[in-house]
């Protein structure tokens, strides 16, 4: 048997960016304020499989989809004999023929679900235009994104141990060869066009370029946010000078209309205080509210304020169920810190609460001493 090169340079790197990449982003997809880092790194991913799917239709020896072996019965034979005798192939062997296409498929499955749940839940990137219309079904494309990207990691689990296994039960050349792109064999090794090798250029290049373009310029269109800041002094001056003046300027999309009313005819003890108005003040303020409660918001947290109320009274955010879900990994002493002081100090996390903007990625925590 000959030393047969096997795996393309571009090959073995799109190999390393894509595991790289896909273990960042799974790092991120649970810390909030990363959320802008977790989409353009998804971006990426999204591009390098694309590419890859071209390269399986070019005539690249052991790279093409041709060369893949997806007969269901060298599939069987091959996993049956797990740990006896293997037959050893060069290329891909039928398991990772059919793993690289459920990769695949699974892979861009995550990122476009990834992008319909960036516009309809956060209305950001290309789609932002969705949250107006679909906002209602952001739950179900979260819950659809979830089930790709878990399935996509299954498979690369599933992959990684078998490659693991042939490893130590049969000596297999596999890992080595995506390292070092060589086997042992008896065939012919690979050699690249011209083209193919611009081809390859282009493919790792612009990828590299598009992770650094989207870290570099996050208010690019794949990743623009459509969200635009609210200026309640013009929208109601009363509203915003009578509530500013004692605590955070809280959106209206933040409570149903039932809460804002229960709210405003009682603020004799409003939370502790009298917060008493005259009758056309009050009014023109509960009208305000009532006219721009969540029942009348696209956004991600008056829909799932909204769901989480349901049937119960209440008319403090922080008491509902969905602030209480989205904080409850926070000790209470963080809130008890000089900086923040109260859980209902909203914006000294959330700096642009006050004009109706509640993103993700603009979350920031002081410093309070006591973050672990």
């Amino acid at each position: 048997m000959s030393k047969i090169y096997v795996w393309s340079l571009f090959t073995r790197l799109f190999h390393l960016f894509l595991i790289v990449a896909f273990v960042v982003t799974f790092l991120l997809s649970d810390i909030e304020n990363l959320l802008s880092y977790h989409a353009a790194i998804g971006y990426v991913i999204g591009l390098l499989l694309l590419f890859r799917v071209v390269w399986g239709f070019m005539d690249v020896k052991f790279s093409k989809f041709k060369d893949f072996n997806f007969n269901l019965r060298d599939l069987a034979e091959y996993m049956l004999n797990i740990l006896g005798n293997k037959k050893e192939y060069i290329g891909h062997n039928p398991a990772s023929s059919w793993a690289i296409v459920a990769m695949i498929a699974l892979g861009l499955a995550s990122v476009v679900s990834g992008v319909v749940v960036y516009g309809t839940q956060e209305g950001m990137g290309i789609l932002s235009f969705l949250n107006i219309s679909l906002f209602k079904n952001m739950d179900f494309f979260e819950d659809l994104h979830e089930f790709f990207a878990n399935a996509f990691m299954f498979v690369i689990f599933i992959h990684i141990i078998g490659v693991l296994v042939d490893r130590m039960f049969h000596k297999s050349q596999a890992l080595d060869s995506i390292v070092g792109g060589y086997k042992h064999g008896n065939s012919e090794s690979l050699k690249l066009t011209i083209f193919q090798k611009l081809f390859g250029l282009l493919w790792i290049g612009s990828s590299l370029f598009l992770l650094v373009y989207l870290l570099a310029n996050p208010s690019n269109i794949l990743m623009a946010d459509a969200n635009k800041a609210v200026d309640y002094k013009a929208e109601n001056e009363l509203f915003e000078s009578e509530c500013i003046r004692c605590h955070t300027l809280y959106p209206p999309f933040l409570l149903p209309k039932e809460s804002w009313v229960k709210m405003m005819d009682n603020l004799e003890n409003h939370f502790g205080d009298d917060a008493s108005l005259d009758e056309a003040d009050k009014n023109s303020i509960k009208k305000y509210l009532v006219k721009n409660a969540a029942e009348s918001s696209t956004k991600e947290s008056a829909y799932k304020i909204l769901n989480s109320i349901k049937d119960r009274e209440t008319i403090a955010i922080t008491k509902t169920p969905y602030w209480e879900k989205r904080h409850k990994n926070i000790e209470k002493s963080i809130f008890k810190s000089k900086k923040i002081a109260a859980e209902s100090n909203c914006k000294a996390c959330h700096k642009n609460i006050e004009q109706g903007l509640l993103n993700d990625k603009d979350i920031k925590m002081p410093d309070t001493g006591n973050q672990k």
